[in-house]
């Protein structure tokens, strides 16, 4: 991971003002995130550490997060045992990926103690370890046992141990000529190499540093020629210079499409013109950038887990009905061939006996008369075969008419759970969240447990400004929808909806004057922003007049029926100005 010790060295000497500050809250934004907020003479600060595999790290933080109901065990025991309390130093053994947070705090006895938070950054290893003023784990955010590790046990009432360390050369104080020494008795890529033969260095750095060496071209630790080896011993003095000094380049790479790819402390120039090179004032501030639309995008998804289970579980359910249904109304087709043997049956009285096995009749519906093999009930006499036969005609009517209703039934409820699905990956918060809930509840699909306080107040719809000034509302999710479509849009404004795909309501605003083809294109592009197509080329939006939509009756929420529309097809985007 980029996060090496190295740059957790960088991050330390941000944070070293801070001691001596005393700490006014602790939240715990998810399982594996903490917040950890500060208050000294000069003002206030908040420290984000989080054990997420993906995104482990420890930095100061300007994002605002939103904090659950309800905080976990593992934040209460913080708060009792932290809360208040003083941190006297930030320590970092050699550049080992661990910060140790040393806090001066007061017991339950009223008695001062030293308590320590160590916070391990070490990809899926990571962790947040409360250690005792002797050594003795108190709690973890993650408890490792012997069935998760035979070497090294987080659990409490035991004592902490440091993570496994290799036999490596601190790069900070190791001279280069011993760097050169080891590194000659490596083989294979120099960058691997050199991840093999230093301590707290990331691959991205390696990799700058072999990029330099060879300038540009590939290089083996065991074919290094003298100008290499020259080039590379400037690079890492360079680097030893820019932490020793303070000088460092904080620097992000990102795709051209915007996406955050790398990071670290120094110029990056291996990728090129690959990538979009971003400079920030800090290795904190970097951070914060970097994981800041990840984080977001991982906590909501975290918090949605169960409402996304629920609604794949519901869709599996109703699909596995449908296609036993669908079958059994495939079975019904064959109605008309016993309504026609009844007929023959009833036909052919005179002819036939109790205990006759079959009916050889000749078919009168044919033009030919082909003569016909008709299974009777040996137990019933002719006309009670027939009877049986006209039974079984109307029992396969009665079928399809049910089945056929109950397919139409199912699939506009798949179509309610597609539409809830696309608002659940597009929630933006916990209120969104919230909403969704409320909604599952009152269609009976999940039940709200008991919450203390009052419920969330709903957002009110997005706000958006076309090019000339207009405004677009977009409703939220399908109570919003129907809200913002029924009850709250003038007749005379223009309703838009991907046409057959689930998505918001959109309503164009009109005063009741006409809107110009640039205004509907611009709020058609936000519906198709707005919906389940976000990521396609090209989508079709349906449109027409507010007063030609239509909700049926005992139709779910978001559900509507329209006529006199039009079709634009347009590519999702979100260029109008957000007023909310």
């Amino acid at each position: 991971m980029a996060l090496d010790g190295a740059y957790l060295h960088a991050v330390r000497q941000e944070l070293l003002p801070w001691i001596d500050a005393r700490i006014e809250k602790i939240h715990q934004p998810t399982r594996e995130e903490l917040i950890l907020a500060f208050r000294s003479r000069s003002g206030g600060a908040k420290i984000l550490i989080s054990c997420a595999a993906d995104r482990a790290r420890v930095h100061l933080t300007q994002i605002a997060v939103e904090n659950p109901k309800a905080p976990p065990m593992f934040c209460m025991l913080l708060r009792k045992r932290l809360g208040n309390g003083k941190l006297l130093a930030i320590r970092q053994d050699g550049l080992e990926r661990v910060l140790y947070f040393d806090f001066s705090c007061i017991n339950e006895l009223g008695d001062v103690v030293q308590l320590t938070l160590a916070v391990e950054i070490m990809g899926r290893y990571s962790n947040l370890i409360l250690i005792d003023e002797n050594g003795i784990v108190i709690d973890s955010m993650k408890r490792v046992d012997a069935t998760m590790s035979s070497k090294r046990l987080v659990l409490p009432g035991l004592p902490y141990e440091m993570p496994p360390r290799d036999d490596r050369l601190n790069f900070l104080e190791a001279p280069p000529a011993e760097i050169l020494t080891v590194l000659s008795q490596k083989t294979g890529e120099l960058s691997k190499a050199l991840l093999q033969t230093l301590e707290g260095v990331s691959p991205v750095l390696v990799r700058e540093w072999a990029y330099y060496a060879g300038k540009g071209q590939p290089c083996r630790a065991e074919s290094l020629t003298d100008d290499q080896k020259d080039r590379l011993c400037y690079t890492i003095a360079r680097t030893q210079e820019l932490l020793e000094q303070g000088n460092e380049v904080y620097t992000m790479v990102s795709t051209r499409e915007g996406q955050p790819k790398d990071f670290s402390f120094l110029p990056l120039h291996q990728y090129g013109a690959l990538m979009v090179t971003k400079t920030m004032p800090s290795a904190c501030a970097l951070l914060d950038e970097f994981f800041a639309s990840r984080d977001h995008a991982a906590r909501l998804k975290q918090r949605a887990n169960d409402l996304f289970h629920l609604l794949l579980h519901a869709t599996e359910r109703i699909q596995r009905r449908i296609a036993t249904q669908s079958a059994d109304l495939e079975a019904c087709a064959e109605k008309d061939d016993d309504r026609r043997k009844a007929d023959l049956i009833s036909a052919n009285l005179y002819r036939l006996h109790k205990g006759d096995t079959e009916a050889v009749l000749e078919d009168f519906y044919e033009p030919e008369c082909p003569t016909v093999h008709i299974p009777l009930d040996v137990r019933l006499t002719p006309p009670q075969n027939a009877q049986r036969y006209y039974q079984a005609y109307k029992k396969a009517c009665t079928a399809e008419k049910i089945l056929t209703e109950q397919i139409a039934k199912g699939r506009e409820e798949l179509m309610y759970l597609d539409s809830v699905l696309d608002a659940l990956s597009r929630a933006e918060n916990e209120n969104d969240l919230e909403q969704l809930r409320a909604e599952l509840a009152e269609q009976g699909y999940l039940r709200l447990l008991r919450r203390k306080g009052k419920p969330p107040k709903s957002l009110p719809p997005m706000e958006y400004t076309a090019s000339d000034g207009t405004r677009i509302l977009v409703g939220r999710n399908n109570r919003q929808n129907d809200q913002l479509t029924l009850k709250t849009a003038n007749k005379n404004d223009i309703w838009l909806h991907t046409q057959n795909i689930p998505g918001s309501h959109v309503i164009l605003e009109t005063g009741g004057k006409e809107p110009t083809q640039k205004v509907l294109e611009e709020a058609a592009q936000l519906a198709a922003y707005h919906s389940k197509a976000r990521d396609s080329a090209q989508v079709p939006v349906d449109y027409c007049a507010v007063r030609y939509v239509k909700k049926p009756a005992g139709a779910k929420p978001g559900m509507v029926i329209f006529s006199n529309q039009h079709t634009l097809y347009v590519k999702p985007e979100q260029k109008c100005v957000t007023e909310e």
